[in-house]
Formats: structure tokens, C-alpha cells, sequence
């Protein structure tokens, strides 16, 4: 099911970015008309190494380099600034922070999602019981790693109680909490919205708060369930600040490990930028800094997957959905195997047409749910359910 809105913004989108490829790089005039691009062509375009032109540096208040793609940054508490997205980049920034108290549970994202907003630090049912002891037969805790502009209580509303009872020590957290005045974007002047602030950043807090867990809790190793930025994010972790030591599983749903063009948007954006026009900085302002690095061609993106998709000694997990209207292609969210990484690529709706979840409502969606706790523990979970969910609402169409 193709909605007709995203299909006629899809088109005219890719239709535009065609122009703008063969208009300033293609054949002349009495070549043959060019062929519209799809979306993957216009990923592998950019893929291709037209990305975002030199970075320039500045000073923080720190004393460290400020990276942006065509403004200067200004230092922060971080001592880092990353740009790279082809923008200028403003301040870096953000902190993350724990959960207080726990939200009721949810089987719909739009209620999960309103609860959130003004129940900004709330964590999901079942998770942070920090005097949790991992049993012998789940000895890994697994931490919850939520998306842009959600938080650790409407990313795991659903998933965060069944999870616990399966017999899990569950843990979350917020992490990229930026400000307007941070580059968080327009989104992070409301309540209840995180992950707007540099991915770079937001994988060192999650960095400390794996730490955290493995102290409390005596354990090696965790593993991880993450929901869109929250999955490459993660992926960054393991592969640049010693997460590929301390993690076991990574298993991501709607994760924007290849980037997104977002129906076409992000790479027609990704486009014109790379032509020297800075439209990239103008929808920063909005989406702020975390929502432009996720778009295709970045560099993040470019520098997350330079070395390969995966890390050894790694467990992938990966999940996509067809009506995915965020991470598009859906397929940009799948990972090839390395040495000593297995990767399971899974299409949500492979053997359960009914499950029409979009980028959201995944989260919410039973199958997905049984995905998680099978690729935790195959032998306790072997069997996949599938029940209708539908696009947008979740909850099997229930609030």
C-alpha cells in the first residue's frame, strides 16, 4: 500500500533532483533524454562521492576544532563540534539523562507518543530496575535506545514490559537532548523530544551509560534494540568509542545506517548542496543537527559505513518495513555481513502482509516485538507472531 500524497511528493522530488544531476553534470542537448532516477539511483549518486564540499574549521570555547560543512561552528561543553552534513552547523551540545519514574504500558503509538511529550523522563514499563541480576540463562542486560525527536519512554512503551518478563534486565535512557540554541532544531522545543543534538555526541553519552550498566550489573557485555537514529547511532558506538567490546547483539528497526532520502527530500537537499548551495543549513534550523546527518551522502553517514558495515564479533539484527516513510529507501536500513559479524536482514511484512506498521508504529508492532526477543534468545522464542497493524495508528487500529 503506496499512499498517493507520498507517491506524487516522491516523484516530483525525484524528478526535480534528476534535473539538477543532468542539468549540471549530464549529456547536452541533442543527447537522448535522461532516465528519472529512483531513489536508489540517486543514493548510489551520492554514494558515489559527490558529497558535501570542504570542511572548515574553527575554534571552540574548548580549544578543539569545530567541523561544519560551510559555516563555522562555536564551541561547547563538549569540546566537539561535527558537522560534515553539507550545513552550517551552530553550536554542538546536548546532555543526556536518566528516566524518573515509569509511564503505563501501551500497545498504540499516537497514545504512546502524546504520553511521552509531557512525560518527558518517564521510562517504559519493565525497564531500569537497576538491583536486576542477570540470570545464567540471559546473562547480558539489554539497553532500549530510542529514535529522533522520540525518548525512552514512547520509543519503548510496548516493547520495554514483554521484554522485561521474558526474563531481561531491561535499560534505557535520553540521550541527544539539544536545545534550539544547540541545534536541536525547531522539534526540540517540545517537550518530550530527544535525540536532535550531534550523533557523535549522543554515542559517547550512550557509551557512559553502557558502562554504567555493565557496573551495576556484573556483566561483560549487553545488547542493544535501538529504533531508527538510535541504530546507527549505536552502530557508530561499536565502531568508535569501544562499544564493539561490550556489545553482543545489535538488533535495529527502521535504523538509518545507510542514510534516508526521505521520500526524496534529503536527497534532492543533498543534491543542491553539493552544487554549493546551502540549503541543507536552512532545514537544519528545523530538523536540527542530528535529523541532517541522517540524510544520504553525509558526511557521518559516509564516515559510519567507510569501513564496512559491520564490526567483528557483532550480532546484527536488522529490521525494515515497507511503508517505512521515513528511512526511504527502506532498504538503505539493511547491512551487509562482515568477518566475524552475522547479519540477519528482515522485511517486516515477509510472511505477514498485515502488517502494515510504518517507521512509528514498528515499534508497536507484535511481530516486531517477537523478532527482538527471538534474535535474544532463539530457543525460548522461536516463533514469529504476525496480527494486523496498521500504518500510523499501531495498536492493531486501537488507541
Amino acid at each position: 500500500m503506496i499512499r498517493p500524497t507520498s507517491r506524487r511528493l516522491r516523484a516530483a522530488v525525484l524528478g526535480a533532483a534528476t534535473a539538477l544531476v543532468f542539468g549540471f553534470t549530464g549529456p547536452g542537448a541533442n543527447a537522448d533524454p535522461p532516465v528519472v532516477a529512483t531513489e536508489q539511483d540517486l543514493a548510489d549518486y551520492i554514494a558515489a562521492g559527490r558529497t558535501a564540499g570542504p570542511v572548515a574549521h574553527s575554534g571552540s570555547a574548548s580549544g578543539s576544532a569545530c567541523h561544519s560543512g560551510s559555516g563555522a561552528g562555536s564551541g561547547n561543553g563538549s569540546g566537539d563540534c561535527y558537522g560534515g552534513s553539507g550545513s552550517s552547523s551552530g553550536l554542538s551540545g546536548g546532555y543526556s539523562s536518566d528516566t524518573v519514574g515509569h509511564g503505563p504500558p501501551q500497545t498504540a503509538f499516537l497514545s504512546a507518543f502524546a504520553h511521552g511529550l509531557f512525560n518527558a523522563d518517564a521510562a517504559p514499563p519493565g525497564a531500569n530496575d537497576w538491583n536486576c541480576t542477570p540470570s545464567a540463562e540471559h546473562p547480558r542486560p539489554v539497553l532500549l535506545v530510542h529514535g529522533t525527536w522520540m525518548n525512552a519512554y514512547n520509543g519503548f512503551a510496548f516493547m520495554g514490559q514483554p521484554i522485561k518478563d521474558a526474563g531481561f534486565c531491561t535499560f534505557t535512557f535520553n540521550y541527544g537532548r539539544a536545545n534550539l540554541i544547540q541545534g536541536g532544531g525547531l522539534g526540540s522545543v517540545l517537550p518530550g523530544t530527544m535525540g536532535t543534538g550531534y550523533i557523535q555526541d549522543s554515542a559517547k553519552q550512550l557509551a557512559v551509560f553502557v558502562d554504567r550498566v555493565l557496573d551495576a550489573t556484573g556483566a561483560p557485555e549487553v545488547d542493544i534494540i535501538a529504533h531508527s537514529q538510535g541504530g546507527s547511532m549505536s552502530n557508530w558506538y561499536t565502531k568508535f568509542e569501544g562499544g564493539a567490546d561490550k556489545v553482543a547483539k545489535l538488533i535495529t528497526y527502521g535504523a538509518t545506517h545507510h542514510g534516508t532520502t526521505l521520500d526524496g527530500i534529503g536527497a534532492l537537499g543533498r543534491a543542491v548542496n553539493n552544487f554549493g548551495i546551502d540549503v541543507l543549513g536552512f532545514i537544519e534550523i528545523f530538523v536540527g543537527h542530528s535529523g541532517i546527518q541522517q540524510t544520504v551522502g553525509s558526511d557521518f553517514v559516509n564516515e559510519l559505513n567507510a569501513g564496512g558495515d559491520t564490526v567483528p564479533g557483532v550480532d546484527y539484527t536488522v529490521v525494515g518495513t515497507r511503508y517505512d516513510e521515513v528511512t526511504t529507501p527502506f532498504d538503505l536500513t539493511f547491512l551487509k555481513s562482515g568477518p566475524a559479524a552475522p547479519v540477519r536482514n528482515i522485511t517486516l511484512q515477509d510472511g505477514c502482509e498485515q502488517d502494515l506498521s510504518d517507521h512509528l508504529t514498528m515499534m508497536y508492532s507484535p511481530r516486531a516485538l517477537s523478532i527482538a526477543l527471538q534474535s535474544l534468545d532463539p530457543v525460548q522464542f522461536p516463533a514469529l507472531q504476525c496480527t494486523f497493524n496498521p500504518w500510523l495508528i499501531g495498536g492493531s487500529g486501537k488507541l
